[in-house]
């Protein structure tokens, strides 16, 4: 019974604190929720010198429930499924070459660049991180953020064309994140200190590759069995089913369950859709996962902030935090603004539209996410001290702001 008392208090925090959002702030959702979690994390943070024992049970429970695995296993291919389904692909042919350039080579270039300038700035601190947990900062904080992105810009009422490219960017680039990802942490065991590229090469296209493969086959039996039948509970349950079945096989299989899983909302939530589902059906599947993806956005923000108060914060992992908002934001000028100069029939957006893509990359939960699956060592505290710093920043800057930058951008030209 004690996991059910942990989902009791994150359920009743998750919901207390969306009350309040929803009542006094009237932020979005994810804003919202996302500040209040940062305001909640430093009420813990700070009242714990006065009341050592709520802060030590907080502690124990964070110990002793395997959060890491729980977000990376669990809430991971939900997300990316939800924001998937409700992404209109046909809107996202039409920008496919700018999406791949940006999801594919801004990603790549990315991580390469925060990883070597990440390294020589935590040396200049004191701070010796292993060259290869640097190349896995660089890929777990790479990815514009789905999570982030789907809520925020509806919000921000942005350009139709600079909103499907951040959005076809950010389903696709945290797919390759994550390979990334993936494939580096599995060399942390076989060399923790070196770069193996060769074993590295291999883990990647197996990851990638065999991702897409699957998110295609399971999307296609998916989508033949809903078109069988017009009874929404049971699709509503296959389609459950088959994100909850597929991301667990994918992890077997050692193969980018990420990949799979948008590549299946893609196809459930496009691919024939008429003949699949009935209207009423897609309605219901579509509010569904509408709400789970709002349920356990919230989860997330609430386990997040507990996960913070167990760490033992250091100054110089603060002002390490702060310098890599500066790294991230350079890097994703870099990534944005070197391939429309140099190569403009590839990446085809103007001067304004550039402007607003680079400032609405947003960092959100996959990045936290990810680095709450690494194994726990002072490098992990250092890496995620360091990734909550810049989801802050991208989220409650970032996030707030890009309706009215974008506004200002447009009105410049």
């Amino acid at each position: 019974m004690i996991p059910y008392y942990y989902l009791i208090l994150l359920i009743s925090l998750s919901a207390g604190l969306a009350y309040v959002n929803q009542r006094f702030i009237k932020l979005p959702f994810v804003i919202g929720l996302f500040f209040l979690s940062v305001v909640l994390s430093l009420v813990v943070i700070i009242t714990k010198n006065f009341y050592a024992e709520p802060f030590l049970q907080i502690r124990d429970l964070v110990v002793q429930s395997d959060i890491s695995s729980s977000v990376l296993n669990i809430f991971l291919g939900f997300l990316l499924f939800a924001g998937a389904l409700h992404t209109n692909w046909f809107a996202l042919k039409n920008h496919l070459k700018n999406i791949s350039v940006l999801a594919v080579g801004g990603v790549l270039f990315s991580t390469i660049f925060i990883a070597f300038v990440f390294h020589y700035v935590a040396l200049l601190l004191g701070l010796d991180i292993p060259m290869l947990y640097c190349f896995i900062f660089g890929a777990l904080i790479s990815p514009t953020d789905p999570i982030a992105v789907l809520s925020i810009l509806k919000e921000a009422k942005v350009p139709e064309k600079v909103e499907i490219t951040i959005v076809g960017e950010s389903l696709f680039n945290d797919g390759i994140g994550v390979v990334l990802f993936i494939a580096l942490t599995e060399m942390i065991g076989v060399n923790a200190v070196g770069f193996d590229a060769r074993h590295f090469a291999w883990l990647f296209l197996q990851e990638a590759v065999g991702g897409v493969i699957f998110g295609l086959v399971i999307g296609y039996t998916l989508h033949y069995l809903l078109s069988t039948i017009d009874h929404y509970e049971t699709e509503v349950l296959l389609t459950l089913a088959f994100v909850m079945l597929g991301y667990f096989i994918s992890s077997t299989l050692h193969i980018s369950g990420a990949l799979a899983m948008v590549i299946m909302g893609l196809m459930v939530g496009n691919f024939r859709k008429g003949q699949a589902m009935s209207d009423r059906t897609e309605e219901y599947v579509a509010k569904f996962w509408e709400l789970v993806d709002v349920i356990l956005n919230a989860l997330l923000f609430i386990l997040i902030a507990l996960v913070l108060v167990v760490i033992d914060f250091d100054i110089k992992y603060l002002i390490l935090g702060v310098l890599s908002v500066l790294i991230l934001i350079f890097s994703r000028f870099l990534a944005v603004s070197v391939p429309r100069r140099l190569f403009p029939r590839l990446l085809d957006i103007r001067k304004d539209e550039a402007k607003i893509i680079i400032w609405g990359g947003l960092r959100g939960g996959l990045s936290l996410a990810l680095v709450l699956s690494l194994p726990d060592n002072e490098t992990r505290d250092i890496l995620l001290v360091v990734t909550y710093i810049a989801v802050v920043f991208s989220i409650l800057i970032q996030g707030i702001t890009i309706g009215r930058f974008s506004k200002r951008v447009l009105r410049e030209q």
